[in-house]
């Protein structure tokens, strides 16, 4: 019946906790360091999270090998896989919930664009899926489309039977190769998709912009039976270009002033139940109180409220300070235009826009670690577009 609550983003949460590197952002930690994974799904879970995600992004073997990550030799695709259902699985379960296995982009598809390569590459990690029995599978986090159809149709070849839900990390207008976004909703649902939709690269808003207009293609399109699904980034990017956050100045380590507040997460979450979304998530920057701050805004349609929730600050009648306890109403917080504490910040970045993608000689993939030739090559190439 939905609305269905996702989880939040293991990859940055992880990071900031000192149990994932960034650049890789592979997810070796749930063999290296398990506990602390399985504290992030408790968190998610006591949050309110009915879907657990297997912390799997980036597993496929050609990402646990790629330029000098040493995860796929050390540990192995079926390994890392295998944990991290384990993990999700122990934790989940016991509270009812479920569980998710997950897929991502493969630096295969932007390498060869090969369609048999890329879903041999992704059936290694089907396999593991398969043999733990997760309830659904969640393919995403892709700037192509044509990859996303190629693992949603991996998916229903190697598993027919088990729910797909496949969502791309594009904008309101294309994905990177220019694709319309209400097309792109379109050919995940032809391709097999039981449920479409957007997550990360964007803020919570203008993937809403994004989904609602995969919403309106895909039901012109006729696909009555499909859902929709939106786990968005928690941090603000109206300035964000075709490659969304990561095409930032600040992406990935001066993120933090963009941090969505908790009831711009109300505002979101109540914004998509009213589009029809019903599967409502998080991903990179999504801690476990912005998916609490997703529940509280749906107890009504849940019948489920966590513990402590803030009731838009209703507790704060209980302070010592009368200016603080002045602040317990909604009204305070909704209106609340929050400042950065920094008095010359700027409101919006310059995007790098690069405008380079598959195909191209510098997003090229390899095992090596990246050569210093390589890197002389995107220097130059950064100061011929400062020229331009």
């Amino acid at each position: 019946q939905g609305p269905v609550i996702g989880d939040g983003g293991f990859v940055f949460a992880l990071e900031k906790r000192g149990y994932v590197e960034a650049g890789p952002w592979t997810p070796q930690s749930v063999i290296e360091h398990p506990e602390a994974v399985k504290q992030l799904h408790r968190e998610f879970v006591r949050a309110g999270a009915d879907v657990c995600q297997a912390f799997t992004f980036y597993a496929s073997e050609d990402k646990l090998k790629n330029r000098g990550n040493e995860a796929g030799a050390k540990h192995g695709v079926r390994a890392i896989n295998d944990e991290a259902c384990k993990i999700v699985k122990e934790i989940s379960y016991p509270e009812g919930g479920l569980v998710a296995g997950g897929l991502s982009q493969t630096p295969t598809y932007i390498t060869t664009k090969n369609k048999e390569k890329v879903k041999a590459e992704v059936k290694k990690q089907i396999e593991v899926f398969k043999e733990h029995n997760v309830d659904l599978m969640i393919c995403e986090y892709y700037e192509h489309v044509e990859e996303a159809e190629w693992h949603v149709e991996a998916v229903k070849e190697f598993w027919p039977e088990v729910p797909v839900c496949a969502s791309l990390s594009i904008n309101e207008d294309t994905d990177v190769h220019g694709v319309p976004t209400g097309a792109c909703g379109v050919k995940l649902a032809a391709a097999g998709a039981d449920v479409v939709g957007i997550n990360c690269h964007y803020d919570p808003f203008r993937c809403l912009a994004a989904t609602k207009k995969m919403i309106a293609a895909v039901k012109a399109s006729g696909y009555d039976k499909v859902h929709f699904m939106c786990q968005p980034l928690a941090y603000m990017t109206p300035d964000a270009s075709v490659q969304g956050f990561i095409d930032l100045p600040e992406f990935p380590f001066a993120l933090e002033p963009r941090i969505c507040t908790r009831f711009e997460m109300q505002r979101y979450a109540r914004e998509a139940y009213e589009a029809g979304i019903r599967f409502i998530g998080g991903c990179c920057g999504f801690e476990p109180y912005h998916i609490r701050a997703l529940s509280e805004e749906l107890v009504k349609e849940r019948d489920w409220e966590p513990t402590f929730p803030i009731r838009w600050g209703k507790f704060l009648e209980k302070h010592t300070k009368p200016w603080v306890r002045a602040r317990a109403n909604k009204e305070y917080w909704q209106n609340l235009n929050p400042g950065t504490g920094r008095p010359y910040s700027a409101s919006l970045s310059k995007p790098d826009q690069w405008g380079i993608t598959a195909g191209h000689e510098l997003v090229q993939q390899h095992e090596e670690w990246t050569s210093k030739e390589e890197l002389e090559k995107g220097q130059n190439f950064k100061k011929q577009l400062k020229k331009c």
